[in-house]
């Protein structure tokens, strides 16, 4: 009877437990998810369904993608068997869709485009009022039928790759169309944009766009690849030069210049890296000038050349009888390996810590990643150490801790007493210890998606610590502090933002 009863027991809590519904980030910021369905077709430990998502790491769920019909300008499903529930399909649409009821924060949408379905058609699409009517109508119905909160436009790219000059306004009307449209419904309205700045200048005007769009991602990444024939990160955080505009501050300082609102900025960062083979084993490595063959290496999950995920790369690293040499370049803030003629640029935790916690200084509206299913999502990798994902944060923390302003600053800050017992609990980054402060690291206990753990942390860790600097500052107005560096103060010039903006220049 006992066993009976216990048995009776586990059922009622699991079926307790089936019905909560879980939470997402805490920290308030957007973190996008984009998923690449046909992941789903990898080989081996590469294949990502629904069961690998952890949709509590994610506050927006991107289902890529849809197609447009040339015949009817209508949106439609690149992947039937895969996206809908006919012919015994994989139902990945009411699948996602399905997981709001457990994840009731999640905002599920639907791409339109993709490198893949290029650009013409689009143009097409957007040239004249009534052809853009009848997309807008399809998307209302498309929308409606699949229960998606919303629609990312991913065109690449208006006025390019057979667009026309013309594309740049149309984009503009199409956007303003569809928020029209959209808004008695609540959907959301977002786009995917382009980083480059010859692609910006051409295909965007940012002003017009921040005004209707609810997020703008920003995708800042494939700033470079074999097609330029050198070596080159692939999102590097600044350029090799004072004249590169192909990085991740010079795309956010020109969106931002451009009118961008910064909250409607997403920045994205790429979930796996590029790869190169060198022309000999003996060439040193320069980051935008030592000469690559035309085509880059593949991985053995995602197949293409010159492209490696995340999960694919970290594999690399864990085989000990592996030959890669693991290397930094400083200038643009990127791992890279390295086994004789092969060359992999990419990010890892810290590279990625280092993009968050620009974004926070920043005040953009978030993080967007391309894409999770790249990600370790299986967990099969070696974790990084916190001292080395964290890297910048501590040293940070090293160059305000003990400063006069700081002690002040502590005083209006009313973070939590570390030792306090109920405080024990909270996840708190920055909290006081003996009256000091004092910086608790994230742990490494998770057992999978590496990256995306990171991003949340970093999110956290890089908002606390703005509000700790906004409040020195404040402090130091307070007490009339020269507007000059001080050399008895190192940690001064840290402390305005426009200081933080002039160091990202160099």
């Amino acid at each position: 009877m006992v066993k009976l009863l216990w048995i009776a027991f586990l059922i009622g809590m699991v079926s307790v437990l089936d019905g909560q519904t879980l939470g997402g980030p805490m920290h308030g910021k957007v973190v996008v998810c984009y998923i690449g369905t046909w992941a789903t077709y990898r080989p081996g430990d590469g294949q990502f369904d629904l069961e690998h998502l952890e949709p509590s790491l994610c506050t927006h769920i991107v289902y890529s993608f849809a197609g447009l019909d040339e015949t009817t300008l209508g949106i439609k499903s690149l992947d039937t068997w895969h996206d809908l529930e006919k012919n015994n399909g994989s139902s990945g649409y009411r699948g996602l869709v399905a997981l709001k009821r457990r994840y009731p924060h999640l905002k599920v949408t639907i791409a339109i485009g993709g490198w893949n379905e290029g650009s013409r058609k689009f143009s097409t699409m957007a040239e004249t009022a009534e052809n853009r009517a009848k997309f807008i109508k399809s998307v209302l119905v498309f929308l409606d039928v699949y229960k998606f909160d919303g629609l990312d436009l991913d065109w690449e790219y208006p006025a390019k790759r057979d667009g026309r000059p013309i594309d740049r306004a149309n984009f503009v009307l199409l956007v303003k169309e569809l928020k029209e449209a959209f808004e008695p419904k609540g959907y959301l309205l977002t786009a995917a944009l382009g980083a480059g700045k010859e692609t910006m200048d051409a295909a965007y005007d940012m002003h017009k766009l921040s005004r209707y769009l609810d997020f703008i991602h920003m995708m800042c990444y494939d700033y470079h690849g074999t097609w330029d024939g050198v070596v080159g990160a692939n999102a590097p955080l600044r350029g090799t030069s004072d004249d590169d505009v192909l990085s991740v501050e010079y795309t956010i300082k020109y969106l931002l210049e451009n009118g961008v609102s910064p909250y409607k900025m997403v920045l994205g960062v790429p979930l796996y890296g590029r790869t190169f083979i060198l022309n000999n084993d003996a060439q040193d490595i320069e980051f935008g000038r030592t000469p690559v063959q035309q085509t880059g290496f593949k991985g053995p999950y995602t197949r293409e050349a010159g492209f490696m995920g995340y999960n694919e790369i970290c594999m690399e690293i864990t085989n000990k009888s592996s030959k890669w040499t693991h290397h930094w370049h400083d200038q643009s803030a990127t791992p890279y390996l390295r086994d004789g003629k092969r060359i992999i640029t990419y990010d890892n935790t810290r590279s990625i810590a280092i993009k968050v916690k620009t974004a926070m200084e920043y005040n953009l509206g978030g993080i967007m990643v391309w894409s999770i299913d790249t990600d370790d999502f299986r967990g099969l990798c070696e974790k990084d150490r916190e001292t080395e994902t964290y890297h910048e944060f501590v040293q940070s923390y090293n160059r305000i801790v003990d400063d006069p302003i700081m002690k002040k600053a502590l005083k209006s800050l009313n973070l939590p007493d570390a030792g306090r017992i109920e405080n024990l609990s909270r996840q708190r980054a920055y909290v006081l210890s003996n009256n000091k402060l004092q910086l608790r690291l994230p742990t490494s206990q998770y057992p999978n998606y590496a990256l995306m753990h990171a991003i949340n942390d970093a999110t956290t860790l890089a908002l606390e610590e703005k509000r700790i600097l906004d409040e020195m500052n404040r402090v130091m107005k307070q007490n009339e502090i020269p507007d000059e560096p001080d050399s008895a103060n190192p940690f001064y010039p840290r402390l305005s933002p426009p200081r933080i903006k002039q160091m990202h220049t160099k």
